[in-house]
């Protein structure tokens, strides 16, 4: 039966303001200075120079019903005064308010070339690669509404350098359920996850070797009798793949070695890292954090340094006031982009105070780490968010892709956190320190009688570490070290 009533429900959704500034929180300062050229160049209101104070920013509105003729006939007579006779523009030289209103983008851009035969060549260079993640997106939006294109901007903020995805799904719709008041499920973050790994290149964001290679032969041009073949042997016998027990495969899909071979061949051409040298990370390391120490103190600094300074263009704004029977449609376009720039200042100046925020709250955690380069603490999200004051799933995105120079190196953020492994005499220790004492007892073993995972938490135990086999076996598995019988070598 259909029943009609009224119910009220409070939902928070996102601003554009926010938007933009979870965006560029998002950005490493490898990619801030292209992101900030991009604004300069799509937003004439946005021009650099000294940058435009947060309070004037937010001041500084169109307002028609201000009396604002006597105000540009008062500039005009100043301006005037400081001009001299040959200072004056020619009338050739004027520009007008459609010179600035040009959409530089229906017009095909070809550098000019400006030199004479006697003057040396400028090579143009083409622009920075675009990065992986805003790629993906483009490629995706198309495909999905506005909801799932910001599950996707959250699940790429959470994907490692080989373009594997670091959080659970449960994880992520739980980010954006309690962080930013988002109603999503688990099934819905699955649902893009899936439609994600299936984007060029296919693969980003899996969760494991498997998925990785699943996904990429759901989109390979390949016959399909093969196609399923190959995913039917990494869905159902993926172990005995992995370990060559082609024997046992041939025997179970009852194929010959011609087809075997040629299974493996098409696997063995699929990529098991696709986040791996695409435009996402820098081929050299640019910190976006600077923690020095000064006598007794930690200084933590933005490293910015080459990033342009903007402001608001005071020029064009001025250009405005002046002009007169403007069409509404002008109009509404000229308050979206004035609008625009002052958001974007704005979320520059927020991006800051966060970042700085949050890699004070870090030194303060680790204050024994920066100062000496040992003793990493076990640290998680949840602490920094505490000590920080901010949500957890913005400490994730400002952690993304970033780095730190300290005293002894550069390390990526990512790094300093660990989950705790309690010791035997009450005591914490990082996921990081058990995990360097596995691949120490891993190399000094015998290899002919390689530790199994209850002999190498044994030996931990004994060591003071408090950690079950389970454990032992998920860090050795991070690490990317094979089980026991793997390692077995005849000598």
């Amino acid at each position: 039966m259909l029943r009609y009533g009224q119910h009220q429900t409070l939902q928070q959704k996102l601003t554009p303001q926010q938007i933009q500034y979870l965006k560029l929180l998002q950005v490493p300062v490898a990619q801030l200075e292209t992101k900030l050229k991009e604004e300069l160049e799509q937003n004439p209101f946005l021009e650099e120079g000294l940058e435009t104070s947060l309070d004037e920013t937010l001041e500084l509105e169109l307002n028609e019903e201000q009396n604002l003729e006597q105000a540009v006939k008062k500039e005009l007579e100043e301006e005037y005064e400081e001009l001299t006779e040959d200072k004056l523009p020619k009338p050739e030289e004027e520009f007008t308010l459609e010179d600035f209103m040009k959409n530089i983008e229906d017009e095909e851009y070809i550098p000019k070339q400006s030199y004479t035969d006697d003057e040396e060549e400028i090579p143009w260079h083409p622009p920075a690669p675009e990065p992986l993640q805003e790629r993906l997106l483009k490629q995706l939006a198309p495909m999905v509404n506005e909801k799932e294109l910001r599950i996707a901007e959250e699940i790429l903020g959470n994907i490692d350098e080989d373009g594997y995805l670091t959080r659970s799904v449960e994880e992520i719709a739980e980010d954006l359920r309690l962080g930013e008041k988002i109603d999503v499920t688990v099934e819905e973050v699955e649902e893009v996850l899936k439609k994600v790994q299936r984007l060029d290149p296919p693969g980003i964001g899996a969760r494991n070797l498997k998925e990785c290679l699943l996904a990429q032969l759901d989109v390979a041009d390949l016959p399909e009798d093969r196609k399923k073949l190959a995913m039917k042997i990494l869905d159902e016998s993926y172990d005995d793949f992995m370990k060559k027990r082609y024997d046992k495969l041939i025997e179970r899909y009852g194929l010959s070695e011609q087809r075997m071979k040629e299974i493996v061949q098409i696997i063995q051409r699929l990529n098991p890292k696709p986040g791996e040298g695409e435009s996402t990370f820098q081929e050299y390391i640019i910190p976006d954090f600077i923690v020095e120490r000064v006598g007794d103190e930690l200084v933590v600094t933005l490293n910015e340094k080459n990033v342009p300074t903007i402001r608001l263009n005071r020029t064009y704004y001025n250009l405005l006031k002046r002009q007169k029977n403007l069409s509404p449609e002008l109009k509404e376009e000229i308050k979206k982009q004035f609008t625009r720039a002052k958001w974007f200042i704005s979320a520059i100046y927020q991006r800051r105070d966060t970042l700085l925020r949050i890699m004070r709250a870090i030194v303060d955690l680790q204050r024994e780490f920066f100062e000496t380069g040992e003793n990493l603490k076990p640290m998680i999200y949840k602490d920094v968010a505490e000590k920080a004051g901010v949500d957890i799933p913005t400490i994730s995105r400002a952690v993304n892709q970033k780095y730190v120079q300290t005293d002894f190196g550069i390390y990526k953020l990512r790094d300093l956190f660990s989950e705790k492994i309690n010791t035997v005499d009450g005591g914490e220790v990082s996921s990081k320190e058990v995990k360097e004492k596995i691949k120490e007892i891993i190399s000094s073993e015998d290899p002919r009688k390689p530790l199994t995972d209850d002999q190498i938490a044994e030996i931990l135990r004994s060591q003071g570490y408090n950690i079950a086999r389970r454990t032992v076996a998920k860090y050795r598995d991070q690490l990317g070290i094979p089980t026991a019988r793997l390692r077995k070598r005849i000598e």
